[in-house]
């Protein structure tokens, strides 16, 4: 098998070929899925061992001590060749891992093989295929938990021991300083128990990603945003633990403790700083300073570690193993999120030149993954999300008078800018009615669009059998519900994206079509009427082998309070408006996605989507929120057939094939296809014909939608499954 070592007198990282481990009696033998690197502790590690030998010495004293007292007892000479030996010696790396259960060892009879398990400790959970792991360092992975993220297990039991080492108490304050992987997942796991929080951080990169993660404010360690944070969320009297999860040989992070913690306050090392306490701030406060020492009670105890000895719950509630369990379940009940956390996956094979570009500054990471292809959980195995059948038996379609009489539910600023501006000057509509959950919003889109009436009582309007088609444009975690409630009063509706957030919503949206017969349904995916679109893709003309489509979406950053990132409630930004892209893939490729896999940057700020196609055609989605806002905001390649086609942000197109066409530029007012898309949908509704886009296909652009989100925590391609 192979397993990441380095030689701490040269420093030299490699993959070596190295007997597999024998499966002793008290654990079992794992083969590795995922295994993380600490940035923190390996790093440091690896850093060392690259050092000169005074280096080494001045960076571990305690071992430095150790070694004059050696020459003290055994001589010189004797002492050189025991330090030697010891340094030129190959040393594992890693100690937080998940895999599958491979063998079991005698006494074992809590997992069997083909179980997932999480694995701990730097002599047992290391970067290596196969590791033998004894009782106590182990814990099985909660169903529905994603490999790559019970890999996180150890590091979540260290930041997990540390919390507990300060004693929080629902509603106190707390600051973390150093937010690199074990102060972000202190964050949360504070923030998850009550406790408010303030990071400290000189990378805004990682502040940012601490206040997305729970923090109430996070700053620079020198700025004044800190203090007056801590001002205010304590009334100024001082927060009631400090956290240290920094590194480095800076003394800032205990001076910073002693001024912003408050009287007889709690002071917990979790990382590896310099602690030389500043004796009168300390005093006069009377602060408690504690050590956390690393996953918990266990801990280097060989018989609780090695032979299984657990201690009794009574008197040890918390030891390693337990720590280890709790955190998991975290994780699986989405108390904690360790997602946004990985910055990179590389594979084992891989795993040197991964050290390298951390070392190097080349890769900037919170944390970064080993993928190991030969490990299968079955867990990871072809995740798929359903893509419901379509079986209606339709009723009579009434087609509308003239004029046709719409009534919208929300009047948002969506509503009010992109779709009443289009419909209030389109003969033949009357705007029958406007449902809002307040009054005055209500009669504002009553006196700007000239409604015949305003109310907030939905159920009059879907009992108003004059009224032939309702718009749903609320926000996203109604859309489903309201939807479902027009279908079954038999208005056509046009429901703005997303249809859906989650499989059950998508089925009861489905289950109302059926039940009432009425299958009038139109999601707002516009883009696929957009003019220049269309005139682009006739250019193009229909094609005989598959494609290659690449769209970048330059979504930018939302700005702070927006209701988009409220993702509990409303689902994540692209959940909201990715089905758009995806729509127009499908349009353009003439077919819906087969598969579905998605990767994310750290913090899922941008996304990568990969969609295939029945006849193997590709369409790669970026959508992106770290760009430049002086870049166009979508831009797309369709390349097929010796040919291809570019559109520039809806101003420009061009096709490239036997002759070149290229579009005039359009003007700045940008037609994404939004007034195409209202005569389509109310030209059905008064004819009774078909509705503009199949329900088939919105229903397939939705469940792919749903399973970019799936992709990301699982970890793998997602089969979109059709039933029958």
């Amino acid at each position: 098998m192979k397993q990441v070592v380095q030689n701490y007198k040269s420093g030299e990282l490699a993959v070596l070929d190295v007997p597999v481990p024998g499966c002793k009696p008290g654990g079992v033998l794992v083969r590795s899925a995922y295994s993380l690197i600490s940035t923190g502790t390996e790093l440091m590690k690896v850093s060392e061992a690259g050092m000169s030998m005074l280096g080494k010495a001045r960076s571990r004293p305690d071992q430095v001590a150790k070694v004059m007292q050696s020459v003290a007892t055994n001589g010189v000479p004797a002492t050189y060749r025991k330090v030697m030996g010891k340094l030129d010696s190959y040393t594992p790396l890693g100690y937080s891992l998940c895999g599958v259960v491979e063998q079991v060892g005698s006494g074992i009879d809590d997992v069997k093989v083909g179980d997932v398990v999480a694995c701990a400790g730097n002599e047992h959970a290391l970067h290596a295929e196969l590791n033998w792991v004894p009782k106590n360092l182990y814990a099985p992975v909660p169903d529905g938990l994603a490999p790559r993220h019970a890999a996180f297990g150890t590091v979540g039991s260290i930041a997990m021991q540390g919390v507990r080492r300060g004693e929080p108490q629902l509603g106190d304050v707390a600051l973390v300083i150093g937010l690199g992987l074990i102060g972000q997942l202190v964050v949360q796991l504070l923030a998850a128990s009550g406790v408010r929080v303030v990071g400290v951080d000189p990378d805004p990169a990682r502040c940012e990603l601490a206040e997305r993660l729970g923090a109430a404010a996070c700053g620079d360690p020198g700025a004044a945003a800190v203090e007056a944070a801590v001002a205010e969320l304590t009334d100024g009297h001082g927060v009631d633990q400090v956290y240290l999860a920094a590194g480095g040989g800076s003394n800032q992070p205990v001076e910073l403790a002693a001024r912003l913690c408050r009287d007889r306050g709690r002071v917990v090392d979790i990382g590896k700083c310099r602690l030389d306490l500043p004796w009168n701030a300390y005093y006069e406060k009377e602060l408690d300073v504690r050590f956390s020492r690393s996953y918990g009670p266990g801990r280097y105890d060989p018989e609780y570690e090695l032979e299984g000895r657990d201690y009794p719950i009574g008197y040890v509630r918390w030891t390693e193993r337990r720590n280890l369990v709790c955190f998991l379940d975290l994780v699986a009940r989405g108390s904690v999120d360790v997602e946004p956390l990985v910055s990179h996956v590389a594979d084992f094979d891989d795993a040197v030149e991964t050290y390298q570009r951390l070392g190097d500054g080349d890769l900037k990471a919170v944390a970064v993954l080993f993928r190991y292809p030969d490990a299968q959980p079955a867990e990871a195995e072809a995740p798929a999300v359903a893509v419901p059948a379509v079986s209606v038996r339709r009723g009579p379609v009434r087609a509308a008078g003239s004029p046709v009489k719409l009534a919208f539910v929300g009047a948002g600023n969506y509503a009010t800018s992109m779709l009443l501006p289009h419909l209030a000057q389109r003969e033949g509509v009357e705007l029958s009615t406007v449902v809002t959950t307040t009054a005055l919003s209500a009669a504002n889109a009553r006196r700007k669009f000239d409604f015949a009436d305003a109310t907030t009582d939905l159920d009059a309007v879907l009992g108003d059998e004059s009224i032939d088609a309702v718009f749903v444009v609320t926000r996203h975690s109604s859309h489903a519900e309201l939807t479902r409630k027009a279908l079954l009063a038999g208005k056509a509706v046009f429901v703005e994206k997303p249809l859906a957030l989650t499989e059950d919503e998508l089925a009861g949206v489905l289950a109302a079509v059926e039940e009432s017969g009425n299958d009038r349904l139109q999601v707002g995916f516009n883009r696929r009427f957009a003019p220049l679109l269309q005139e682009a893709k006739e250019r193009f003309g229909a094609r005989t082998g598959p494609a290659s489509l690449r769209y970048l979406v330059n979504a930018g950053r939302l700005q702070h309070g927006s209701w988009y990132l409220q993702q509990g409630s409303e689902g994540s930004r692209f959940a909201g408006e990715g089905g758009h892209f995806i729509d127009t893939a499908s349009w353009l490729l003439g077919a819906d996605p087969v598969s579905v896999y998605s990767v994310a940057s750290s913090g899922n700020e941008d996304l990568q989507v990969v969609l295939r196609y029945p006849d193997g055609s590709t369409a790669t989605i970026s959508y992106v929120t770290t760009g430049s806002a002086a870049f166009p905001k979508e831009t797309l390649d369709l390349v097929a057939d010796g040919k291809v086609l570019q559109l520039d942000d809806f101003v420009r197109a061009s096709v490239y094939g036997r002759k070149k066409w290229v579009s005039s530029r359009l003007p700045k007012a940008r037609d994404k296809g939004q007034n195409a898309e209202l005569a389509a949908f109310v030209k059905a509704v008064r004819s009774g014909g078909p509705m503009p886009v199949p329900l088939e296909s919105l229903v397939a652009t939705t469940a792919a939608t749903l399973a970019v989100g799936a992709g990301l925590a699982g970890g793998a391609p997602v089969t979109l499954a059709r039933t029958r």
